[in-house]
């Protein structure tokens, strides 16, 4: 082999040796990096807007969610006020034809013992079967705490659905606890009695006057907005409900339970069947034989179809509550329907959002908080099912 040959190989065999261990220079590895960190830096923007959006979406979530379960659980609630298992106050019960005796004679105190309360007292309850305030009422003191301000009061009484007792039912009966118990005897040689609302002595019976008619759980709920949650002080506004109910051997108002959180404005308005369906006011009608405190009248006396001063079951007005002028006794045994009015906010705030919109509930302007939470507005209008239908005209 030629010497100019072998040279050639070794040449190449050596150029190939110094290919193979070439490296990044050190531009070409600032370049590299200043890539990878512009990467990095755009994944990380996408991964935080990602984890940012559904932050809010959660929070939205929450809020939604918690305004939804609200509403329900009030309208639930609502819609079986002045259910009393069969027992109907004889100014609404059409077969009743003399001048009616179980009338309310005034507003309740939601938070009076039962160890203080007398036959009237118990009329006022089966009467008005729904109320509501916009201070702490009369005996509530101790119940009602914290209460935030230009939010009302809702009080709703009616007889557990359940029988006491029966499987799935929350009432055990438990000895000592307030229940309701009806008569659908017509001898009153046998119940004397229409109705017992006490924590003992329920022997009512029903239509063939020999089996005992069933007891219910008396039930009433007191429902505010308080301004913590847990902790006083804790800044989180929250819908409270107290339960009357045995309590340390007492039946009384018990102190309330935090139930949603996040609802800061409530308002209700309570619907107020007052014309008759041949529109008579049966309120404040000028005859007071028109009145639905009087002896019930009819259109046509013959077919007994329209009552001349009853209400038809549809609510004529909605009234808000601020004081006894505004519901006096006379609209309040007469409520059929309630408008509920909501304003909830987000559970935590959010990083540079500002509120600055006003909300407007029923007939109530709440002015702008200007803070990081966002709110939102729920309504409904709830049907009181047993007041209202035993006044609908067929």
């Amino acid at each position: 082999m030629s010497d100019r040959v072998r040279k050639g190989r070794v040449m190449r065999q050596s150029s190939s040796k110094q290919f193979a261990q070439a490296g990044f220079s050190l531009i070409e590895l600032m370049v590299a990096s200043v890539v990878g960190l512009l990467i990095m830096a755009a994944i990380l923007t996408l991964y935080l807007n990602i984890a940012r959006t559904n932050d809010e979406m959660a929070k939205t979530n929450v809020l939604a969610e918690n305004g939804r379960l609200a509403i329900q659980l009030l309208a639930n609630d609502i819609a079986h006020a002045g259910f009393w298992g069969g027992y109907i106050p004889d100014f609404d019960d059409w077969t009743v034809s003399t001048t009616p005796t179980a009338i309310p004679t005034g507003i309740p105190q939601p938070c009076l013992a039962y160890s203080s309360w007398t036959s009237s007292v118990r009329t006022n309850r089966l009467g008005i079967a729904i109320q509501t305030h916009s201070s702490v009422p009369t005996g509530c003191s101790g119940v009602i705490t914290n209460q935030k301000s230009n939010t009302d009061i809702l009080v709703v009484r009616h007889a557990e659905t359940c029988e006491a007792g029966a499987t799935g039912c929350v009432s055990t009966g438990v000895d000592s606890k307030l229940y309701f118990q009806a008569s659908r005897c017509d001898d009153s040689t046998v119940d004397t009695s229409e109705y017992v609302l006490a924590t003992s002595g329920h022997n009512l019976h029903e239509r063939d006057c020999t089996t005992l008619a069933p007891k219910r759980k008396y039930v009433s709920h007191l429902y505010y907005v308080r301004d913590y949650a847990v902790t006083s002080g804790d800044g989180i506004p929250t819908l409270v409900r107290s339960e009357f109910d045995l309590a340390s051997g007492a039946v009384t108002a018990q102190a309330p339970v935090a139930l949603i959180e996040g609802v800061e404005g409530f308002r209700v308005e309570l619907g107020v069947d007052r014309v008759s369906a041949n529109a008579t006011d049966i309120i404040s009608d000028a005859d007071p034989d028109n009145r639905y405190s009087a002896a019930i009248a009819w259109v046509d006396s013959t077919t007994k179809a329209t009552p001349v001063n009853r209400g038809d079951g549809a609510a004529d007005e909605f009234v808000h509550c601020t004081g006894s002028t505004d519901c006096p006794v006379d609209k309040l045994v007469n409520v059929v329907a309630v408008k509920l009015h909501l304003l909830v906010r987000s559970s935590a705030s959010t990083a540079g959002h500002v509120d600055n919109k006003t909300y407007t509930l029923g007939g109530q302007t709440i002015a702008a908080a200007n803070d990081g939470f966002k709110r939102h507005v729920f309504s409904t209008v709830v049907r009181l099912n047993n007041v209202s239908s035993r006044r609908a005209t067929p």
